[in-house]
């Protein structure tokens, strides 16, 4: 069967994609506690309390799980309307680094956390519910270390761990658009450097509907 031309050289298409429901951008804070953290030995030599000038950490991200959905209602502008608490489950490693006296930075080990956080989406049944981490930093607040027994120390650190988090719920759809095919573009000459991250142009006007309107 052939495609049915309208207009000109574009044709009617049909294509798999995803409806957004629903997208927030949330900014989530936990404060991490890890205690008797055993110095580590640095080419033959066991580092002391004495060797560790200060303390830092990086932290990276691991799967999230959508632990669960309730119905809850709510009146926005007058106008009723259910929306889902959802619960969800980030996991991420936090690794500690000891900056000793003589300059070095030494892992002490990297530690799993798992931490749960509620949001208000509209996510009926059936939508996914997808995490993507924008940002993720982690600094060390207080650590302190003490002498267990003479020349072997261990380290209590806290750390608080910031996440910029883009939230969307989401159900594939088959749409039937009006549209041209691409075409491959010209090549561009190779230069140096990196370009600065852009945001592509909006659709506030369409996209999200936050008045009610029909």
């Amino acid at each position: 069967m052939q495609a049915k031309h309208v207009n000109g050289d574009g044709e009617l298409l049909c294509i798999n994609t995803e409806k957004v429901y629903d997208w927030i951008l949330n900014e989530a804070t936990f404060d991490l506690t890890i205690d008797d953290i055993e110095l580590p030995i640095v080419n033959g030599v066991q580092l002391t309390c004495d060797d560790i000038d200060n303390v830092t950490c990086e932290v990276e991200t691991n799967d999230s799980e959508e632990l669960n959905r309730e119905d809850r209602p709510y009146v926005i502008d007058g106008t009723p309307i259910t929306l889902q608490l959802v619960t969800i489950q980030k996991n991420f490693d936090v690794t500690i680094i000891i900056n000793t006296t003589a300059g070095q930075s030494v892992e002490a080990g990297t530690f799993p956390f798992t931490r749960c956080e509620q949001v208000i989406l509209c996510a009926p049944e059936d939508t996914e519910v997808n995490v993507t981490y924008t940002d993720v930093d982690c600094f060390v607040c207080v650590f302190n270390c003490d002498d267990v027994t003479p020349g072997v120390g261990t380290l209590d650190v806290g750390v608080t761990v910031r996440l910029c988090q883009s939230i969307q719920s989401t159900f594939p759809v088959t749409l039937e658009i009006f549209a041209e095919f691409c075409e491959p573009r010209e090549l561009l000459p190779i230069v140096s450097g990196c370009p600065t991250p852009t945001i592509p142009p909006q659709c506030p006007v369409i996209f999200p509907n936050n008045n009610g309107d029909e």
